[in-house]
């Protein structure tokens, strides 16, 4: 599934499993690398969604004055 058709939960579950994962040390190099690929693209995809909700609500705020 693409990254930008999930939720904030659902990708930062999947980022969250992709850490344990990672931390448990049983994946090969390979799908390390590119578990911790994946990994940057849901990070990046999580904080543009916090992004755009804090802007959402800076604006729903600003429009209450």
């Amino acid at each position: 599934m693409e990254e930008n058709k999930l939720s904030f939960e659902e990708a930062y579950q999947q980022l969250q499993e992709l850490v344990k994962k990672m931390e448990s040390g049983q994946l090969p190099l390979a799908d390390s690398v590119a578990a911790y690929e994946k990994g940057m693209k849901l990070k990046a995809y999580c904080e543009q969604l916090l992004k755009e909700a804090e802007l959402k609500i800076e604006t729903l705020n600003s429009n209450k004055n």
